[in-house]
C-alpha cells in the first residue's frame, strides 16, 4: 500500500486549541471523510513533523492520542495505520459533504420531542425589559440573607446535612410554609402536605406528570401561561383553551368541554390571572370548584405572586375551600426574594405530596439544603415579611408610576384596568393594531415585551400587551413607555402608508 504523503494539514498559531490536537482533529476528519480508509498507512511522525515545521514530538503526541481513542494502530516498525475495525457507517460520507467549522457539530438526525418553544432569544444587553412580571432582585435585603445562608451552611455541614436527603425538601422550610399557609391562606395543610420544588415551574411540571396520562383532555384560559401549557402538553395532554370573561374562565364553557370529554384537569391563576392581571372572585371561583366536584376534574391552582397585592387584603386561594383534595396549590418564594434562589413548593393532599417526592427522585432527586435552611430562617424569624413590606410599598409606586406614563403616552392606542395586585400591567388595544410589529418595533430600540402571541393557546396574536414592571426602576419606566410610544406610531405610520 502506497503512503499518503500529503495529508494537507494546517496548524493555526491563533487557535486555543494545543497544536497537538489540531492534528488529530484533522486526521479524524479525514478518516470521517472516507479519505483514510480503514487499514491506510499514515505517513510517519517525522515526514508530518517536517512538512509542518513542528517538533517530531508534538506529531507524536497526536499519534498517541488517536491511538488511545482507537482512531490508529502502531504496528511496531511497520508503521502507524488507522484502525481497521472502525464502523463503515461513521466513514461513508460523501467525498463532497459539507463538515460543520472545527470545534462545531452538526444538526442532530434523530427525532426530538414536538414541543412548543417558551422562550424568547436573550435581550440585547442594556435593554429595558418590560418582562411578565419579575421582581427586582436589586431590593434583596443582602446581608440578612447572606448571613442567614453562613449559618444554614454551617448548621447543614455539621449535622451532614449536605448528603441526599428527603426529596421532598427541608423539614424546618415545609414546616414553616405550612404554618404560612396555613395562619394567612386557610390552607388546613401541615408539613407532611408541602414539597419543596425550584420554582412554581417545576411545580407545575410534577403537577401534570402525577395527573396526565397521554391523550387525556386538560382546560386553560384561552390567554395563559405559556409553560405551563407546554407541561402538560409534556405530559401528552390535549389542551383546550375555556372562554374569559370580565371574571376569568367561564364556567358554562368549561361544562360544556366537561360533557364532551373526560376532562383530567384545569389549570388556573385566579389570583392575578396570567396574562390579564384579573382578580378571580369568590363566586366564580365557586363555581369552577363545584364543576370539579361534579366532574371529577383537578384544579391545578398557581398562586404565582399572592404576596404582591396592593387593595386591602389578599382573597384567600382556591385551595382554601379544598375538602375533598380536588386542588394542587403551587407557590412560589422565587419572586418574594429572588427567582435565581429557586425556591417553590406544592401543597395538597399526603397522596399527591408522596407522588410528587417520587417525581423529584427522577428529575431533581433534592433541592438545595442550604438554601431551603437559610429560607426557613427568614420565614421563622419575619426577615421575610417585613422584605415583603418593604418591597411592596416600593412596587406600589411602580404600579402607579406605569399607569401614569401609560396614560400619558399610550392612551390613544390601549386602554387598561389598575390592578388590584402583582407586578405587571395589561393593556388593552382600542383599534386593530399589529401587535406583534409593535413588539417587533419596540426591540430595535432595547425595549423587550413579551409576545402576545406566546399568551394564547392556539399562538394567534392577543389584542394586548403585558408589560411588567416589577424590576425596573421610575426612570427605565419612563424612558421604556416613550419608546413604546414611539414603537405604536411607527407602525401606524406604516399601515396607514400601506393603504
Amino acid at each position: 500500500m502506497l503512503r499518503p504523503w500529503k495529508l494537507a494539514l494546517t496548524i493555526s498559531r491563533k487557535d486555543g486549541l494545543p497544536v497537538h490536537l489540531q492534528i488529530a482533529q484533522q486526521i479524524v476528519d479525514e478518516i470521517k471523510r472516507g479519505r483514510l480508509a480503514p487499514g491506510t498507512v499514515l505517513p510517519g511522525s517525522r515526514a508530518i513533523a517536517d512538512e509542518l515545521g513542528l517538533n517530531r514530538k508534538t506529531v507524536v503526541l497526536a499519534f498517541d492520542e488517536l491511538t488511545a481513542q482507537g482512531w490508529l494502530r502502531s504496528q511496531g516498525g511497520k508503521g502507524t495505520f488507522v484502525a481497521p475495525d472502525i464502523p463503515s457507517t461513521a466513514l461513508q460520507a460523501n467525498e463532497e459533504a459539507v463538515c460543520p467549522p472545527h470545534g462545531g457539530l452538526l444538526p442532530p438526525t434523530y427525532r426530538l420531542t414536538d414541543l412548543p418553544s417558551t422562550w424568547d432569544e436573550p435581550a440585547p444587553h442594556g435593554s429595558i425589559m418590560f418582562s411578565d412580571g419579575v421582581p427586582d432582585s436589586r431590593l434583596i435585603p443582602f446581608e440578612i440573607l447572606g448571613r442567614a445562608y453562613r449559618r444554614a451552611l454551617i448548621t447543614a455541614a455539621r449535622a451532614n446535612r449536605l448528603a441526599y436527603g428527603d426529596p421532598r425538601g427541608e423539614t424546618a422550610l415545609r414546616q414553616a410554609l405550612a404554618d404560612m399557609l396555613r395562619a394567612e391562606r386557610k390552607l388546613p395543610v401541615g408539613a407532611d402536605n408541602v414539597c419543596i420544588v425550584r420554582g412554581s415551574q417545576m411545580g407545575i411540571y410534577v403537577a401534570a406528570r402525577l395527573l396526565i396520562s397521554p391523550g387525556d383532555h386538560v382546560a386553560v384560559d384561552t390567554l395563559s401561561y405559556p409553560p405551563a401549557r407546554a407541561a402538560f402538553q409534556a405530559a401528552g395532554a390535549q389542551i383546550h383553551g375555556i372562554t374569559m370573561d370580565a371574571f376569568g374562565m367561564s364556567p358554562d364553557a368549561l361544562e360544556s368541554l366537561c360533557r364532551k370529554h373526560q376532562v383530567a384537569a384545569i389549570y388556573l391563576t385566579p389570583h392575578h390571572q396570567f396574562p390579564t392581571t384579573r382578580l378571580m372572585p369568590v363566586e366564580r371561583r365557586m363555581q369552577l370548584f363545584l364543576l370539579a366536584e361534579k366532574y371529577g376534574f383537578a384544579i391545578v391552582e398557581d398562586d404565582y405572586d399572592h404576596e404582591f397585592h396592593f387593595s386591602n387584603r389578599p382573597m384567600f386561594p382556591l385551595a382554601s375551600l379544598d375538602q375533598t383534595g380536588k386542588v394542587i396549590y403551587i407557590g412560589s418564594l422565587s419572586k418574594v426574594v429572588a427567582p435565581g434562589l429557586r425556591v417553590g413548593y406544592v401543597a395538597g393532599h399526603k397522596t399527591v405530596i408522596d407522588r410528587c417526592a417520587s417525581e423529584i427522585m427522577i428529575i431533581d432527586r433534592q433541592g438545595n439544603a442550604v438554601t431551603e435552611l437559610a429560607v426557613a430562617e427568614l420565614l421563622e424569624n419575619g426577615e421575610l415579611r417585613r422584605h415583603i413590606r418593604r418591597a411592596l410599598r416600593i412596587y406600589q409606586e411602580r404600579r402607579s408610576q406605569i399607569a401614569e406614563q401609560v396614560s400619558i403616552h399610550l392612551g390613544n392606542w390601549a386602554d387598561f384596568d389598575l390592578p388590584d395586585g402583582g407586578l405587571a400591567l395589561w393593556l388593552r388595544l382600542k383599534e386593530k393594531v399589529d401587535v406583534e410589529r409593535v413588539i417587533t418595533e419596540a426591540r430595535t430600540n432595547r425595549v423587550i415585551i413579551p409576545s402576545s402571541r406566546h399568551f394564547a393557546h392556539d399562538g394567534r396574536p392577543a389584542p394586548g400587551l403585558r408589560l411588567g414592571f416589577g424590576s425596573l426602576t421610575p426612570d427605565e419606566i419612563a424612558a421604556g413607555v416613550k419608546q413604546l410610544r414611539y414603537a405604536f406610531e411607527k407602525t401606524a405610520l406604516r399601515i396607514s402608508g400601506k393603504k
